[in-house]
Protein backbone atom coordinates (compact mmCIF):
# COMPACT_ATOMS: atom_id res chain seq x y z
CA UNK A 1 0.00 0.00 0.00
CA UNK A 2 1.32 3.45 -0.89
CA UNK A 3 2.16 5.82 1.94
CA UNK A 4 -0.33 8.72 1.89
CA UNK A 5 1.89 11.16 3.83
CA UNK A 6 3.67 13.91 1.96
CA UNK A 7 7.30 14.91 2.31
CA UNK A 8 8.22 18.14 4.09
CA UNK A 9 8.80 19.88 0.74
CA UNK A 10 5.41 18.76 -0.51
CA UNK A 11 3.76 19.96 2.71
CA UNK A 12 5.32 23.40 2.16
CA UNK A 13 3.85 23.38 -1.34
CA UNK A 14 0.46 22.36 0.06
CA UNK A 15 0.68 25.15 2.66
CA UNK A 16 1.43 27.65 -0.11
CA UNK A 17 -1.42 26.29 -2.22
CA UNK A 18 -3.88 26.50 0.70
CA UNK A 19 -2.70 30.04 1.48
CA UNK A 20 -3.20 31.08 -2.14
CA UNK A 21 -6.70 29.56 -2.22
CA UNK A 22 -7.55 31.29 1.06
CA UNK A 23 -6.27 34.62 -0.29
CA UNK A 24 -8.34 34.18 -3.46
CA UNK A 25 -11.45 33.44 -1.38
CA UNK A 26 -10.84 36.64 0.62
CA UNK A 27 -10.53 38.64 -2.60
CA UNK A 28 -13.79 37.22 -3.96
CA UNK A 29 -15.61 38.06 -0.69
CA UNK A 30 -14.14 41.57 -0.78
CA UNK A 31 -15.14 42.19 -4.41
CA UNK A 32 -18.67 40.83 -3.97
CA UNK A 33 -19.20 42.99 -0.90
CA UNK A 34 -17.62 46.10 -2.46
CA UNK A 35 -19.66 45.97 -5.66
CA UNK A 36 -22.97 44.71 -4.22
CA UNK A 37 -23.16 46.17 -0.69
CA UNK A 38 -20.33 48.70 -0.15
CA UNK A 39 -22.06 50.24 2.89
CA UNK A 40 -21.71 46.91 4.67
CA UNK A 41 -17.90 47.13 4.57
CA UNK A 42 -17.67 49.67 7.37
CA UNK A 43 -20.02 47.78 9.68
CA UNK A 44 -19.19 45.63 12.66
CA UNK A 45 -21.34 42.87 11.15
CA UNK A 46 -19.03 42.67 8.12
CA UNK A 47 -15.95 42.61 10.35
CA UNK A 48 -17.51 39.89 12.49
CA UNK A 49 -18.57 37.87 9.46
CA UNK A 50 -15.07 38.16 7.97
CA UNK A 51 -13.61 37.00 11.29
CA UNK A 52 -15.90 33.96 11.43
CA UNK A 53 -15.21 33.06 7.79
CA UNK A 54 -11.47 33.49 8.42
CA UNK A 55 -11.53 31.19 11.46
CA UNK A 56 -13.59 28.60 9.55
CA UNK A 57 -11.16 28.67 6.62
CA UNK A 58 -8.16 28.47 8.97
CA UNK A 59 -9.64 25.40 10.69
CA UNK A 60 -10.49 23.78 7.35
CA UNK A 61 -7.03 24.37 5.86
CA UNK A 62 -5.22 23.30 9.06
CA UNK A 63 -7.15 20.04 9.14
CA UNK A 64 -6.39 19.57 5.44
CA UNK A 65 -2.65 20.07 6.01
CA UNK A 66 -2.58 17.73 9.00
CA UNK A 67 -4.40 15.09 6.98
CA UNK A 68 -1.85 15.48 4.16
CA UNK A 69 0.95 15.13 6.75
CA UNK A 70 -0.39 11.70 7.61
CA UNK A 71 -2.62 12.76 10.48
CA UNK A 72 0.26 13.53 12.82
CA UNK A 73 2.68 16.42 13.14
CA UNK A 74 4.63 18.04 15.93
CA UNK A 75 4.11 21.58 17.14
CA UNK A 76 7.15 22.79 15.17
CA UNK A 77 6.05 21.13 11.94
CA UNK A 78 2.54 22.47 12.35
CA UNK A 79 3.69 26.00 13.27
CA UNK A 80 5.84 26.52 10.19
CA UNK A 81 3.28 25.18 7.72
CA UNK A 82 0.38 27.05 9.32
CA UNK A 83 2.34 30.31 9.48
CA UNK A 84 3.33 30.01 5.81
CA UNK A 85 -0.33 29.46 4.91
CA UNK A 86 -1.56 32.37 7.08
CA UNK A 87 1.17 34.71 5.84
CA UNK A 88 0.54 34.02 2.17
CA UNK A 89 -3.23 34.51 2.47
CA UNK A 90 -2.66 37.78 4.34
CA UNK A 91 -0.02 38.96 1.87
CA UNK A 92 -2.28 38.30 -1.11
CA UNK A 93 -5.12 40.30 0.43
CA UNK A 94 -2.81 43.07 1.66
CA UNK A 95 -1.21 43.60 -1.75
CA UNK A 96 -4.58 43.29 -3.48
CA UNK A 97 -6.10 46.01 -1.27
CA UNK A 98 -3.26 48.41 -2.10
CA UNK A 99 -3.42 47.65 -5.84
CA UNK A 100 -7.22 47.83 -5.83
CA UNK A 101 -7.26 51.27 -4.22
CA UNK A 102 -4.46 52.72 -6.37
CA UNK A 103 -5.21 51.26 -9.80
CA UNK A 104 -8.49 49.33 -10.08
CA UNK A 105 -11.06 51.45 -8.23
CA UNK A 106 -9.46 54.69 -7.13
CA UNK A 107 -12.66 55.73 -5.32
CA UNK A 108 -12.21 52.87 -2.83
CA UNK A 109 -9.85 54.63 -0.34
CA UNK A 110 -11.87 57.86 -0.22
CA UNK A 111 -15.23 56.07 0.02
CA UNK A 112 -14.06 53.71 2.78
CA UNK A 113 -12.44 56.56 4.68
CA UNK A 114 -15.63 58.61 4.50
CA UNK A 115 -17.81 55.68 5.64
CA UNK A 116 -15.52 54.87 8.56
CA UNK A 117 -15.22 58.51 9.64
CA UNK A 118 -19.02 58.88 9.59
CA UNK A 119 -19.43 55.74 11.71
CA UNK A 120 -16.63 56.85 14.06
CA UNK A 121 -18.18 60.28 14.53
CA UNK A 122 -21.53 58.65 15.37
CA UNK A 123 -19.79 56.40 17.90
CA UNK A 124 -18.03 59.37 19.52
CA UNK A 125 -21.32 61.28 19.76
CA UNK A 126 -23.06 58.29 21.34
CA UNK A 127 -20.28 58.19 23.93
CA UNK A 128 -20.94 61.84 24.76
CA UNK A 129 -17.77 63.21 23.18
CA UNK A 130 -18.12 66.76 21.86
CA UNK A 131 -16.20 69.79 20.66
CA UNK A 132 -12.43 69.88 20.63
CA UNK A 133 -11.96 66.38 22.05
CA UNK A 134 -14.07 64.90 19.26
CA UNK A 135 -12.27 66.98 16.62
CA UNK A 136 -8.89 65.71 17.84
CA UNK A 137 -10.11 62.11 17.91
CA UNK A 138 -11.52 62.38 14.37
CA UNK A 139 -8.30 64.03 13.12
CA UNK A 140 -6.30 61.16 14.62
CA UNK A 141 -8.65 58.60 13.03
CA UNK A 142 -8.39 60.43 9.70
CA UNK A 143 -4.58 60.28 9.82
CA UNK A 144 -4.69 56.59 10.69
CA UNK A 145 -7.07 55.88 7.81
CA UNK A 146 -4.78 57.72 5.38
CA UNK A 147 -1.95 55.37 6.38
CA UNK A 148 -4.24 52.36 6.04
CA UNK A 149 -5.84 53.09 2.67
CA UNK A 150 -3.08 55.03 0.90
CA UNK A 151 0.16 53.97 2.57
CA UNK A 152 3.60 55.05 1.48
CA UNK A 153 6.05 52.25 0.69
CA UNK A 154 7.59 52.39 4.17
CA UNK A 155 4.14 52.47 5.81
CA UNK A 156 3.08 49.44 3.73
CA UNK A 157 6.19 47.51 4.82
CA UNK A 158 5.66 48.41 8.50
CA UNK A 159 1.94 47.54 8.26
CA UNK A 160 2.77 44.21 6.65
CA UNK A 161 5.34 43.47 9.37
CA UNK A 162 2.89 44.26 12.16
CA UNK A 163 0.24 42.09 10.51
CA UNK A 164 2.77 39.28 10.12
CA UNK A 165 3.48 39.36 13.87
CA UNK A 166 -0.23 38.99 14.65
CA UNK A 167 -0.59 36.18 12.11
CA UNK A 168 2.41 34.44 13.69
CA UNK A 169 0.67 34.60 17.07
CA UNK A 170 -2.44 33.14 15.41
CA UNK A 171 -0.30 30.41 13.85
CA UNK A 172 1.09 29.54 17.29
CA UNK A 173 -2.43 29.17 18.64
CA UNK A 174 -3.55 27.04 15.70
CA UNK A 175 -0.39 24.90 15.86
CA UNK A 176 -1.09 24.23 19.54
CA UNK A 177 -4.65 23.24 18.70
CA UNK A 178 -3.87 21.11 15.64
CA UNK A 179 -0.62 19.40 16.65
CA UNK A 180 -1.03 15.69 17.02
CA UNK A 181 1.78 13.33 17.95
CA UNK A 182 1.91 9.69 17.03
CA UNK A 183 0.88 7.46 19.92
CA UNK A 184 3.61 5.42 21.52
CA UNK A 185 2.56 1.87 22.33
CA UNK A 186 4.37 -0.08 25.00
CA UNK A 187 5.08 -3.71 24.35
CA UNK A 188 3.34 -6.22 26.64
CA UNK A 189 6.63 -7.17 28.35
CA UNK A 190 7.27 -3.62 29.61
CA UNK A 191 5.66 -2.23 32.76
Amino acid sequence: MEDQTLTTANLKTEALKNGAIWGAINIVIFLITWYIMPDLMSSYAYAGLNFVIGIALAVFFCIDLRKKAGGYWTFGEALFKIFVMFLLSMAIMYVFNIIFGKYIDTSYPATMKEMILTKTEGTFKSLGMEGEAMDKAIASTNESLDKQFTPSFSQAIVGFGISAVFYFIGAIIFALIFKKTKPVFLSSTEN
